[in-house]
This record gives C-alpha cells, structure tokens and sequence, in this order.
C-alpha cells in the first residue's frame, strides 16, 4: 500500500444549498481543483469523494454533496443520495451564506447529523461580497444550531487557517480503532495468518485486511509468518515456540482448524475486523439469530465491495448454500453491493454482511444502528462461516468479554 486506505481516513463532508459555495470551500481548504466549481446552481451531482492530504490533520476523505435545496425528480435523488453521505460522515461543515441564509433545509439536516452523532462545524461562506454580516443572520443561526459560524471567504482565503483549525480539533478521534489484533499480543509473539490464493484473489497482492493486520503486528513488535492453508501444517512444526495466534481467512475455517492444536488461539480476519470496523457484541445477537433461522425468513446479503464473482463466490454461493444445507433451506436471499443500503430494512429478519474492510468504521457502525433500529439482527461472514463449521466458540476465545458472553448466550 503506498497510502493510507480510503476506508481508514475520517470522512469529512460538506453539506448545504445549492450555490454557497461547498465545492470552492473545499479546493480552498486543500489548495487543489478537487471540485468542479461553476456560477451554475447544481452543478454538483452526485456526492464526489476525494482521498487527500488535509494539513496538520493527514490523510482525509473529502465529500463534496449535492444541494438540499435541489429541486425536481433528479434533485430528490440528488438529495437523497447527499442524505446517504451522512452514513459515512465523521466530522460534517455545514456551509451557508449571506444570501441564501439559514432556514428548514439547514435546521432537518443539522437534526439528521445530530442523529447519528456526528460533529457539525457552521460556516458562513462569501463574506468578501458582503460589507458586513447582518446581526439577524448570526442570531438566526445560533437559535438553530447553538453555535457561533465560523465567518470565511472561500474566494479569497479569509477565515480558512480558523477554519483548518477547528477541523483538527473537531474530528472524532474514535473514527477508527487503535488495533486490529496488536492487543492481543505481546512484543515478540508469533503470529501466522493464512491467507489462500485462488481465483479470486487479486493478482500480485493480498487483501486489504491481510495487508492491515500484518502491519498491525509489525507496529506492535510482533512477527508475522504468512501461509497459504497448504503450508500450514509444515510452518507449525518449523516453529521451536507455538505462535501466540493463527488467523485465517473465513473461508477455510473448517479446514484449519483441524490443522492448528487447540492449545494455539485461531481466529478469522473478518473477526478481527468485526470489532474493528463494527461492533463485535452486536455481531453476537446475529449468530443467535441465524441459529434460529425458520421456513420463509429473509437474509439481506451485504457486500461493501463489487468484484468479479466467482463460480464458488463466498457471499452469492458459499454462505447461503451453507446455510440451507445446515439450518433451514427455505430461507430467501438478497444481496446488495458496495454503497447499497436499503432504507426498508424491516423486510428482512437477518442481515449479513462482510467484513467491511471497504467501509470506514462510521458507516459499519451506521449499518448496525440502522438495523437496530428495524429490529433486524446483524452478523459478520466470519462470525457465520466460524458458526455454520462448528468452530466459533473456539474462534471467540481470543476475545474474552465477546466469549463469555456467546457461552452465556448458549446456556
């Protein structure tokens, strides 16, 4: 990886009317054309992210959204989908200006934000046209959102080194865990990830979350041993020390862990990353669901990422031939990909969904508050392949509240 994952740099998006000036904000505020800025109300479409370098803060995405004032059947997409950016919003800049002022649209999207606990920043944009703020203005926009505006000129720079300011200070810095496993090890433990190539795998790497939990072993001063499942059994007896931990990929779960003694800790990747990208405990609540799967019960499938499926494809293929060979075979299947996300969640009595090594930890964390909402349990790939094989209890062990609270759940 030559730079940080999109998915692990806070989100910051840009919200407000058509025409105060988000998109000018934001090239301001990075020193690059990353918007296409034009006098043309509505110009900005559908929401634009942009992965680059905000200073002092680092890496960042920026979302550039569409008016919430757009108008006409395209502008109800356009605000829809501007209202979907909210999943994935760490830190939001509500922008407004002298002319368009501070109303309705302003006041339900601030509420929304306030929802999902996301920080709002409130600009007032353009005060290089105006000789002044009028007073009733800033009233107005303290009555509503309880704040003081940060006053700035996206044209000519005014106000925007305040404004970088105050981004820095105002991003939740529980945007994403500290560790995906550098806590459960100590200084110098072995730890072998075994990550099968196959068709599926992408030519000349290895994936996101191999890649990730390898660094995370490194920066924790452990060492890292990566094997395909065919090797397994060789590198175990080459080891003078039995590792501290083998983690494997889901989808040779069964087979490994006939390999790997049961005095050695084994867990999945997608585990690891169901506490660090979503809510390890929740994930629980859903395996007692699927265990208790019944005739016509309805599975929503959710992938965060659209590749190439493949004749045996985990998600479409695997998982449902599984679970209707071992559970229940009239259960129905949907499946959506990428951003995807239905708002009718209430049709569905389960939900599983993948490791979400393409999603940042604001929007899992969404998906999950969204299922709960709607009643809907929520399950992990790992946590259900580790089920479906007989194998989860022994793949919680690593994780000692998430144990003992799944052996409570089977008492």
């Amino acid at each position: 990886m030559q730079q940080t994952p999109r998915a692990n740099r806070p989100h910051i998006a840009v919200f407000g009317r058509r025409n105060v000036g988000k998109s000018t904000l934001i090239n301001t505020l990075t020193n690059q054309e990353l918007a296409l800025v034009s006098d043309v109300p509505g110009t900005t479409t559908d929401p634009v992210y942009k992965s680059m370098e905000l200073l002092p803060l680092g890496p960042v995405v920026m979302i550039d959204t569409a008016g919430i004032d757009d108008v006409g059947s395209l502008g109800k997409l356009r605000i829809k989908k501007t209202r979907e950016v909210i999943r994935r919003t760490d830190l939001a800049i509500l922008v407004i200006d002298p002319f368009h002022g501070a109303g309705n649209y302003e006041k339900d999207l601030y509420n929304k934000l306030q929802d999902n606990n996301i920080p709002v920043v409130v600009v007032i944009n353009k005060i290089d046209r105006v000789k002044g703020i009028k007073q009733d203005l800033l009233d107005k926009v303290k009555l509503l959102f309880g704040v003081t505006p940060i006053k700035v000129s996206a044209h000519s720079g005014t106000g925007i080194e305040e404004l970088r300011e105050v981004l820095v200070n105002r991003v939740p810095r529980d945007h994403e865990q500290p560790h995906i496993i550098g806590d459960l090890i100590d200084e110098g433990d072995t730890v072998i990830l075994v990550t099968p190539i196959d068709s599926a795998a992408p030519k000349g790497r290895l994936i996101l979350p191999q890649v990730q939990t390898l660094r995370d072993i490194l920066d924790n001063h452990g060492m890292g041993l990566v094997v395909k499942e065919t090797e397994l059994e060789g590198a175990l007896k080459t080891l003078r020390e039995k590792p501290r931990l083998v983690v494997t990929d889901s989808q040779v779960f069964g087979l490994v862990s006939k390999i790997v003694p049961e005095d050695i800790y084994l867990t999945g990747f997608s585990i690891l990353f169901a506490r660090y990208k979503g809510d390890l405990m929740k994930y629980l609540e859903g395996v007692a669901k699927l265990e208790n799967l019944r005739p016509g019960d309805k599975i929503l499938i959710a992938e965060a990422c659209t590749h190439r499926r493949q004749p045996d494809d985990i998600g479409t293929v695997k998982l449902p031939g599984w679970i209707r060979s071992r559970i229940c075979n009239e259960v129905k299947f949907d499946l959506v990909s990428g951003r995807e996300y239905p708002d009718n969640l209430e049709q569905y009595d389960l939900v599983l969904h993948c490791a979400g090594c393409m999603l940042n930890r604001k929007e899992v964390l969404s998906r999950l508050k969204e299922a709960n909402t709607s009643g809907v349990p929520v399950v992990n790939y790992g946590m259900a392949i580790a089920y479906l094989h007989g194998i989860l209890d022994r793949a919680l062990k690593p994780f000692g509240e998430a144990y003992q609270t799944w052996k409570g759940y089977r008492k």
